[in-house]
């Protein structure tokens, strides 16, 4: 693989692959697809370059079950871990998903240490937390898919709501990937104007309560998996934004360290991604109340990183 761009995603699963597929369309990186199973990212690899005749692109592809071909990786996308089964939280997973994130990111950094890392494995707050821990890496390099996300699904039901186009919304959803996020209705806007001068509050809350369950929602449709399509945009967006050097402001898990007024802690907040990964956390005026949400948010996250005995 040439070294003009390259991304590294761990675990040929359904965010894995999806997102190895979303990146060959843009053309802009070559990919290695990696996964502990014989032949899965080996299988996907081929199917997905076989579509770059058809679609029209050049990246190259390669699927593996080891880390030789990731080396020299710009950006590399942790995947891999146990998905959430319905009944399960996210909380559940943090155990069983520490040891998988934990052995990735040292394998990873050991053949790309200058790479960025994008964490999407869940609990993905207290996970980018161990990665960044494992790497030794500044907090710029090691970020987390956590606010892009929830701030399409609040998009989308939105626009559902209001039947306007969903690039008429600008959503803002930070705090814990999980039902600690802090959503902030009173910065939503479409076409400029808060969604609270648009719509009862009462709807406004109803639309809150459906994107703090959005990932639970999908899990309980499906009962045999959860949500790939939209997570994998994100990761894609994220990826773009970096790569491209975009310096696109969007809202990422990332370590704080005094912003908000929290420190030791990993949550989402809007921050500026660029080459060197985050170049910028931006903070928003929030009200005391908002703050208070997002500090307890900060909160839960904390006790998970206690429970897994880092220090």
């Amino acid at each position: 693989m040439s070294k003009s761009m390259k991304v590294t995603i761990i675990g040929a699963g359904n965010v894995g692959s999806a997102c190895a597929q979303r990146l060959a369309e843009r053309n802009i990186a070559d990919i290695a697809l990696v996964d502990i199973v014989e032949g899965l990212p080996q299988g996907k690899a081929l199917d997905i370059l076989q579509s770059g005749p058809v679609i029209g692109f050049g990246s190259r592809i390669i699927g593996t079950n080891g880390y030789e071909e990731t080396a020299g990786s710009d950006v590399v996308v942790i995947t891999s871990g146990s998905a959430r089964k319905p009944g399960m939280t996210r909380d559940d997973l943090l155990m069983t998903n520490m040891k998988i994130v934990g052995e990735v990111t040292e394998k990873v950094v050991g053949k790309s240490p200058d790479c960025t890392i994008i964490v999407a494995t869940n609990p993905v707050d207290a996970m980018v937390y161990l990665a960044r821990h494992v790497s030794k890496f500044p907090r710029e390099r090691v970020i987390g898919l956590s606010g892009i996300l929830d701030s399409a699904r609040l998009s989308t039901f939105v626009a559902a709501e209001l039947n306007v186009a969903t690039a008429a919304v600008d959503a803002y959803v930070l705090g814990e990937h999980g039902k600690n996020m802090v959503v902030l209705p009173r910065l939503t806007t479409v076409n400029g104007v808060p969604v609270t001068e648009l719509l009862p509050a009462e709807t406004v809350s109803r639309l809150v309560e459906r994107t703090v369950g959005g990932g639970a929602e999908i899990v309980g449709l499906l009962k045999t998996g959860s949500a790939f399509y939209a997570p994998s945009a994100a990761i894609t967006q994220m990826v773009e934004s970096i790569l491209l050097d975009r310096k696109s402001t969007l809202c990422c898990a990332v370590s704080l360290d005094g912003e908000y007024g929290l420190k030791d802690t990993v949550i989402s907040v809007p921050v500026k991604l660029g080459r060197s990964g985050i170049e910028e956390v931006v903070e928003l005026e929030l009200t005391s109340e908002e703050r208070q949400a997002l500090a307890d948010a900060a909160k839960v996250v904390q006790e998970l990183i206690g429970v897994m005995q880092l220090n």
